[in-house]
């Protein structure tokens, strides 16, 4: 019997979902004949070190359609760093030393100089961070840490860091491959043996910081005097994919950044964001005097991973909170990109959390024409079951006291809770909401007041008018596209500046910018008159 595979050459439906091309010493991969009317996503795999990310293209690569288009689709990615990753383990009793604060620092530089830290998960001892190629020191960060712990090499030697040879593409140390290569020993002094690393706040002055706990996480002396004499920052962390979430997430900058009376400054996750972008974005912030800085994270081999890319992003909104920011950033305020703020977001700096690690918004209920779809607030649904008279909140926007979250070690609670619930595909519906709302009973979440935060889909017009953030959320009454709820949603007295004013102001901006040597080209094209 003889089997003959003729396939065809080019394929006009789609019975396929995705299509590859590996790409090794030519560093370059053609597609031809894709399909024209589809809507079509570019991204590239890589091995599990690499930091990888677009460098060059004026198109949405999350929403390309070839369709009317007249030339190639040319995109260059670049790799930016590689991770220098690891498994860290305390000698003394075989567990890893969570909460464990780490720095790396130039082999060449000043060794005060850190380059970048982070904290050792108690998910199997993990810690990552990130580097260019060369020789790198990793040492355990000036605090408690050095007060509870050494570090030793190889040959059990005591020693004050360990040298990180970043010198090929397989990461950190020479690792095979997966990016988790380096194992850090740590032993605790002799008569620390049973003192905690972590330890909860035992009184009101502990919280407002009258203790050691509040210098757990304290990088050194220069960066505790860098942090005592910097000027008032709110710190902002949002995160977007696409032409259409990028330009509304610049209205919800330009939002924040109009209401607020101290410094604004935005944490943007680059990993989805396109190079145009990221391009403009430095200099919007010039002009508006805020600061902006981009983080990255990889995701993890040792946790289950996501396909699609929303949740992928959603996994980005909760998952990393602890290890994502610097550890000198002590609270910090999400923001969905499809929201305006009407209100100072200082105040929700400000605002005594009681103790509790981040505070979210509860679920409007005032809506009554979409009562029949509020999940959360049906008497013989799972929710009102699980929470046991506890609310359930939405996630579009949070405050993380992040000192909180690290001390209590939330992050690998809700990293441990969701690579158990996410063995099961029909879980975490929402997964950056599901999440944190199931685990109320372990980590309590303090509810925020309603006004901080108003959708149409489940708050009354009448609410309104109190609302302190607006959020675009879609309603499942309406087929509305989203810039035209923007429009109409965002418009009125109620806003001194509408959803248009603030659009067009950026478009103005982005308009006159003009190209030189030194500068970066913005073109117009870049935010699609189409979206």
């Amino acid at each position: 019997m003889m089997t003959t595979l003729n396939p065809r050459l080019q394929v006009d439906e789609l019975p396929l979902k995705r299509y590859y091309r590996l790409t090794t010493v030519e560093n370059e991969a053609t597609f031809d004949t894709l399909p024209r009317r589809s809507v079509l996503t570019v991204k590239i795999e890589t091995p599990m070190p690499w930091i990888v990310q677009a460098s060059n293209s004026d198109l949405d690569l999350d929403n390309l359609k070839l369709e009317g288009l007249s030339s190639d689709v040319d995109v260059t990615f670049e790799l930016k760093r590689l991770l220098v990753a690891g498994h860290c383990v305390d000698e003394t009793n075989r567990r890893p030393p969570n909460g464990l604060q780490l720095q790396l620092s130039s082999s060449f530089i000043d060794s005060n100089q850190v380059f970048t830290d982070t904290l050792v998960m108690r998910n199997l001892g993990y810690f990552q961070m990130q580097a260019k190629p060369g020789l790198w020191n990793l040492n355990i960060a000036t605090g408690r840490g050095t007060e509870l712990f050494t570090m030793h090499d190889e040959n059990e030697k005591q020693v004050p860091y360990i040298q990180i040879a970043v010198r090929d593409f397989s990461g950190g140390d020479g690792a095979s491959g997966s990016g988790d290569g380096t194992n850090l020993r740590v032993r605790r002094r002799p008569g620390m043996e049973t003192e905690s690393l972590l330890a909860e706040d035992e009184d009101e002055n502990d919280r407002k910081g009258s203790s050691w706990i509040s210098n757990i996480f304290s990088s050194s002396s220069s960066g505790k005097e860098q942090d005592e004499n910097s000027e008032d920052v709110v710190h902002v962390f949002s995160l977007a994919t696409g032409h259409l979430y990028e330009r509304l997430m610049r209205i919800m900058m330009l939002s924040v950044v109009k209401r607020s009376s101290v410094r604004v400054k935005f944490w943007l996750l680059e990993n989805f964001l396109s190079p145009s972008f990221k391009d403009w974005i430095p200099e919007m912030a010039k002009i508006y005097g805020f600061d902006v800085e981009f983080v990255t994270y990889k995701w993890p081999t040792w946790l289950r991973r996501q396909t699609e890319k929303q949740r992928i992003i959603w996994g980005y909104k909760i998952l990393f909170l602890d290890v994502l920011f610097p550890l000198d950033v002590k609270k910090i305020i999400y923001i969905d990109a499809d929201q305006v703020v009407r209100a100072d977001v200082k105040e929700l700096r400000d605002l005594d959390l009681k103790g509790h690690a981040y505070a979210y918004t509860p679920f409007c209920k005032s809506n009554k024409e979409t009562l029949g779809f509020q999940f959360w607030n049906n008497k013989d649904g799972f929710w009102q079951k699980h929470l046991r008279g506890k609310p359930y909140h939405i996630s579009a926007l949070y405050v993380v006291d992040l000192e909180t979250f690290r001390r209590r070690a939330v992050g690998d609670t809700l990293r441990a809770v969701y690579d158990q619930l996410s063995a099961d595909p029909n879980s975490l519906s929402n997964l950056d909401q599901d999440l944190p709302n199931y685990v109320q009973h372990q980590v309590p979440i303090f509810s925020l007041p309603e006004e901080w935060l108003w959708c149409e889909s489940w708050c009354d017009q009448e609410s309104k008018s109190r609302a302190k953030t607006i959020d675009l959320c879609n309603n499942p009454l309406r087929k509305e596209w989203k810039l035209d709820m923007a429009k109409r949603v965002i418009s009125g007295d109620l806003f001194q500046e509408s959803w248009i004013e603030l659009d067009n102001e950026i478009r103005d901006l982005q308009s006159s910018f003009s190209s030189d040597d030194d500068a970066v080209t913005v073109k117009s094209k870049a935010v699609h008159d189409d979206l």
